[in-house]
C-alpha cells in the first residue's frame, strides 16, 4: 500500500512508537496497527491495563481518519472490553471508516488476539480547517 498522510503522522507519533506499536497499513479510511503486550502494561489484576488497549485502538483510528490527508482529530470515542489479555500477547487493531459528513466521521476499530475479538472501539472524528494547527 502506498504511503499516506497517516504514515507521515505515525512517523512523528513518539507516544505510539514508544509503546511498540507498528503501523501495518493505512489508506482509504482504513488502518491496521499491531502491538505486543509488555510487562509494564500489566495492571494489578495480572492482565493488560485497558488504557493500553484503548491507546492501540485510538492509534488505528487516528491512522484511518488521517489516511485521506486533511488533519483530523478525535472528537470522542467509546470502547468495550470483551476479553482480557496478558504479557506477550500480540494485539492487532483494524480500523474502518463507517460514515463521514462534512468535517465529521465515524470509525469502528476491532482489536483482536489470534483472531479472537478483545475489544470494540468507536471513534468520532473531526477534520480541522485547513491552515489551523493540529
Amino acid at each position: 500500500m502506498a504511503q499516506t498522510a497517516a504514515h507521515e503522522m505515525f512517523a512523528r507519533d513518539s507516544a505510539s512508537r514508544e509503546l511498540g506499536m507498528e503501523l501495518v497499513s493505512a489508506g482509504d479510511g482504513a488502518a491496521v496497527v499491531r502491538m505486543i503486550i509488555t510487562a509494564s502494561m500489566i495492571n494489578g489484576h495480572g492482565m493488560t491495563h485497558g488504557g493500553f488497549i484503548f491507546a492501540l485502538a485510538d492509534t488505528a483510528f487516528a491512522c484511518a481518519c488521517n489516511s485521506h490527508g486533511p488533519v483530523t482529530v478525535a472528537a470522542g470515542a467509546d470502547v468495550t472490553f470483551l476479553r482480557p489479555t496478558a504479557e506477550g500477547d500480540r494485539l492487532e487493531a483494524r480500523a474502518q471508516e463507517r460514515a463521514t459528513s462534512g468535517r465529521s466521521g465515524i470509525y469502528d476499530v476491532t482489536v483482536t488476539r489470534d483472531g479472537d475479538v478483545i475489544a470494540e472501539f468507536r471513534g468520532r472524528s473531526r477534520m480541522i480547517s485547513p491552515g489551523r494547527p493540529a
